[in-house]
């Protein structure tokens, strides 16, 4: 999960990385100053940036993703509102987190996650996947 928000993969993430990911998660309309709250307890040591060791404190205390949260990011992919995440739709979102990938690469990831081989991801699919994901970060 932390990977996630380090989008540039120094090691740490900055108050602008988390605005990107809680945008991507449909909490695009947190201000500034409720980010830097976060910031205020996550980042421990006070250097401005929350480091792998912070981000795993937070967890501990229950600062984790929630059902909800990954409802809100599945509901980020779905741009049509209908219930699937297909390869288009998959290809659209992170053309817009700026993640570097073809379509052809969002075709393999959804083949990856889809279970049942219906060609899209269905939120159980998606709850699974990101669960994983949570768990091997």
């Amino acid at each position: 999960m932390f990977n996630k928000f380090d989008s540039n993969k120094d090691g740490k993430i900055s108050p602008d990385e988390y605005k990107a990911i809680l945008k991507a998660l449909g909490k695009g309309n947190l201000l500034t100053k409720e980010v830097q709250k976060i910031f205020e307890v996550a980042d421990l040591d006070g250097d401005g940036f929350i480091d792998f060791n912070e981000f795993v404190e937070v967890q501990k205390k229950g600062g984790g993703v929630k059902t909800a949260d990954l409802n809100r990011a599945f509901q980020a992919f779905d741009k049509d509102n209908d219930g699937k995440i297909t390869v288009a739709e998959v290809y659209e979102l992170l053309q817009k987190l700026g993640e570097r990938c073809s379509f052809t690469d969002c075709q393999k990831m959804v083949r990856a996650v889809d279970s049942n081989g219906d060609g899209v991801i269905d939120s159980d699919e998606f709850m699974i996947m990101m669960t994983r994901t949570m768990i091997i970060s």
